[in-house]
């Protein structure tokens, strides 16, 4: 069987460029990193993403952890400042059940529980973080939300050290708002960097900053504070794993989401065109 030269080519780059670092991926399963809708994403459970937080937690080794929805697809075709993010990530969650059914149709051996998002490990997560005493920083949301899930989260699990750093500010790279919240975050050296800023913003700043940011576990997680805050509300979990957790969010705020759900997954079909092109041609040879 032959491989499709182009896919070839960039899963070479990529691995070039991570060639330095501790390989989590390389101790996987091969059927765990492939390509869905032209991107590289990584087909593990939530404990395996838990598993990479700690190891890497433990190692104090920089790491970046990605997710993809048809969302942040929509978006990277179109903002390319997008691209060096994924280019630094060690782990990219598949944070779409749509995905994770075009891989199957595309006969990639995929399940329900590759499905992963914050909302799927953050019991786990904040289980970890409480027995260890991790420091944990989370980047975003607007002024009091934050603090508010920090509260709460603090009073459940009071082993976790957490700080808050609100997300509006100026993010020009070498102001002095962003400066000022690089140094802030060096000085608390998180165990743990959340980065809810929403897409494409977290993303962007994530990658801008990399290279200043302290050696922590990072990941971007949109509104993962405003859910624990209680300022919006996550579908129930049996939502998610059945596929329509869009169809709730739709509904609690149509307003902000319905391009998001409704016009831009229209714009993904080339990307879906190529994928099974792929397959069939690799199935004939």
């Amino acid at each position: 069987m032959h491989a499709d030269p182009h896919i070839d080519a960039a899963v070479t780059t990529l691995e070039r460029r991570r060639a330095s670092r501790p390989a989590f991926r390389k101790s996987r399963r091969p059927t765990e990193r492939t390509r869905l809708l032209g991107e590289l994403v990584d087909l593990v459970r939530p404990e395996e993403v838990l598993h990479l937080i700690e190891s890497r937690v433990e190692s104090r080794t920089k790491t970046v952890v990605a997710n993809h929805n048809l969302h942040s697809l929509y978006l990277l075709q179109r903002t390319p400042p997008m691209r060096r993010f994924y280019d630094l990530a060690e782990l990219v969650e598949v944070d779409s059940r749509p995905l994770i059914a075009v891989a199957r149709a595309l006969g990639v051996s995929s399940r329900p529980f590759h499905r992963c998002t914050y909302l799927d490990w953050r019991d786990h997560f904040w289980s970890l973080a409480d027995r260890k005493g991790w420091r944990v920083l989370y980047v975003g949301g607007a002024p009091g939300v934050a603090s508010t899930a920090a509260g709460r989260l603090a009073r459940r699990y009071p082993g976790a050290r957490i700080e808050v750093i609100d997300g509006y500010f100026d993010m020009t790279r070498n102001g002095a708002a962003n400066t000022a919240i690089l140094a802030k975050a060096r000085a608390f050296d998180p165990h743990v960097l959340f980065v809810g800023m929403g897409m494409p913003r977290q993303e962007i700043w994530i990658a801008e900053n990399h290279e200043a940011l302290p050696p922590s576990v990072i990941l971007s997680v949109g509104a993962a504070f405003d859910y624990e805050a209680g300022v919006q509300s996550a579908a129930p979990r049996w939502m998610g794993r059945l596929g329509i957790e869009w169809a709730y969010r739709l509904v609690s705020d149509p307003a902000r989401l319905w391009q998001r759900y409704l016009v831009e997954p229209w714009a993904l079909i080339p990307a879906l065109g190529r994928d099974i092109l792929t397959a069939i041609r690799s199935r004939r040879v």
